[in-house]
């Protein structure tokens, strides 16, 4: 009897407790069996290999963009960023604002202006000014510190998603995170070791908080943009952001650079460095959506910190900059961060009401109508999997004490708990 007694003790304890009645044997049991359980071609998928080529890509175009402004400023004293922004907007405009011109029904783009057209206003601004801000900093504090506090559009990215996306990182991502931001302190060290801490130094507080704002103002546009291209559409978001972008873009080049814009002393060379600066920006914004809606806002962004890395790389040949190994390092830690953050898929929640959910689908023209349930695959199917796996822990487990309990001579069956119940309301 008292065995028995023991063995309805234990089941209860083991099944109709809370987390705090489980051992650390149970916990570590778990943990091995997910590292015995490790399968590397479940990390190094096609799709992290997409992701890298695509994020790399970006971060190549964001050089090309650097280098052509790098020529106009030293070679021919061009400093005009909203001229510049004013260009590829301009390219956006007529490509996606067109396309939107060309959609019938919800798509289309008087439709879209009606419903939301004040939403997309305001993600236009907090664009422009982006782009601004970073580009006006230069003139107030040192190439490191931009280049250091330009990482804060990280954890403003990751707030954001978890607050407006809903998404749910893990102890790995912050973990990746730290190692990507690693790798840009290697980076800033090689450069004050190489004597590149340029720029200037008249007002070091007012060119950093610049930069802060541009980094907190590019986290809300990237996440804005997330949401849209996975809910809504790319072309929309695009043409949206191209049309009031050029609108507010022209209106603050009047403003601000009427007399830099008179300045410019036209020739071939500098129509050819704004026309590769405006390709590049071109390139840049369409296909930084495709990115986005194959992974997030958050990893897309840690590939883009290789940016400044092929930057230098190109200096070494087009401007004589010193070569340092720790260039390497730095490139090789951001790597290893990206492919530890995108290893492990982060899972989103659904809408928490049926109402959010009729909102979306009356906002308008979806690019791809089961977009708002793809994106919890993954998350759903590794969450199944860890359960079945903490449900095989339980059974191991169960079995183990169904052969103490049948070494000590009980009876007791050990898949059955009810016995054991009787048994000790008997007694």
């Amino acid at each position: 009897m008292p065995e028995c007694l023991t063995a309805a003790v234990r089941l209860r304890f083991r099944f109709r407790t809370g987390g705090g009645g489980r051992d650390t044997s149970f916990e570590k049991q778990s943990f091995l069996t997910r590292i015995r359980k490790f399968n590397p071609k479940e990390v190094f998928t096609w799709q992290l290999a997409k992701t890298l080529a695509m994020g790399q890509g970006l971060a190549s175009l964001i050089c090309g963009t650097a280098i052509s402004s790098q020529y106009l400023a030293s070679d021919f004293q061009v400093n005009t960023p909203m001229l510049q922004s004013l260009l590829h907007y301009t390219l956006l405009c007529v490509t996606y604002t067109t396309m939107l011109s060309c959609r019938k029904g919800d798509g289309n783009i008087l439709q879209i202006l009606r419903r939301r057209w004040w939403k997309y206003f305001l993600l236009g601004l907090v664009d422009v000014e982006a782009n601004y801000a970073v580009v006006k900093a230069y003139q107030y504090t040192t190439l490191t510190s931009v280049q250091l506090l330009d990482c804060f559009v990280i954890p403003v990215l990751m707030v954001l998603s978890w607050w407006v996306l809903k998404a749910r990182y893990r102890t790995v991502h912050y973990v990746a995170v730290c190692i990507c931001l690693l790798g840009v302190g290697t980076m800033v060290g090689a450069d004050l070791l190489a004597g590149r801490d340029q720029g200037s130094t008249s007002n070091i507080l007012l060119g950093d908080g610049l930069v802060m704002l541009s980094a907190t103002l590019y986290a809300v546009s990237n996440v804005s943009q997330e949401y849209t291209v996975k809910n809504l559409s790319r072309v929309e978001f695009l043409g949206m952001v191209g049309l009031f972008g050029t609108a507010i873009s022209t209106l603050q080049m009047v403003i601000l650079e009427r007399s830099e814009v008179t300045n410019i002393k036209w020739s071939w060379q500098v129509g050819l460095l704004f026309t590769a600066y405006a390709l590049c920006m071109f390139a840049l914004y369409s296909w930084m959506p495709v990115v986005i809606k194959l992974s997030s806002a958050t990893s897309a962004n840690l590939s883009l910190l290789t940016a400044d890395l092929f930057g230098l790389f190109c200096g070494i040949f087009l401007f004589q900059y010193k070569f340092s190994a720790l260039y390497l390092v730095s490139l090789v830690v951001i790597l290893i961060g990206f492919i530890t953050y995108n290893a492990v898929p982060t899972p989103t929640n659904p809408p928490t009401s049926a109402s959010s959910s009729s909102s979306l689908s009356e906002e308008g023209y979806y690019e791809n109508p089961a977009a708002t349930e793809s994106n919890f695959t993954q998350g759903e199917a590794e969450a199944k999997r860890e359960e079945e796996d903490e449900k095989q822990l339980r059974r191991e487990q169960w079995e183990t004490m169904e052969r103490k309990t049948s070494a000590t001579g009980s009876s007791q069956s050990a898949e059955d708990e009810e016995p054991a119940v009787e048994c000790s309301t008997k007694l």
